[in-house]
């Protein structure tokens, strides 16, 4: 079922406020698939998903790869399920390396999963600018 990503209804919403982990897929520059476990939030609001990560991952460089071929960004999907329930956002991917903006992403990250993050200097921001969502929850 599709929702309105700046406007989803209060069960959507309450689903991704929940402690659920994550997938994110990107793609490999080979455009092959790549899934992997994240802790993520999502702020209607400002129509952005936000996840922290190390500089050195393997998302980050499948961003970083996308990016270097489409400034737009790179095509994610951010998905949680729980039982029958489940919520998927899609968007573009940047990385961010802005403190401030690292900053509020931990503080966001810290109260969905009621945990502070320990300090990373190699901490960076996959920042999605969402453009649809479906889910059933």
């Amino acid at each position: 079922m599709a929702i309105d990503v700046r406007k989803p209804d209060d069960a959507y919403l309450s689903f991704w406020r929940e402690r659920h982990i994550c997938t994110l897929t990107t793609q490999r520059p080979d455009g092959s698939p790549h899934l992997v476990p994240v802790g993520a939030t999502y702020d209607p609001e400002a129509g952005l998903a936000r996840i922290i990560t190390n500089k050195g991952s393997r998302k980050v460089a499948n961003v970083l790869a996308a990016l270097a071929q489409d400034p737009a960004g790179a095509r994610v999907a951010l998905c949680q399920l729980e039982g029958r329930r489940w919520a998927t956002l899609e968007g573009r991917a940047v990385v961010r390396t802005e403190p401030g903006l690292i900053a509020d992403a931990v503080e966001r990250y810290a109260v969905r999963y009621q945990r502070t993050p320990a300090p990373n200097p190699d901490r960076v921001l996959i920042e999605i600018r969402l453009t649809r969502a479906m889910g059933n929850t």
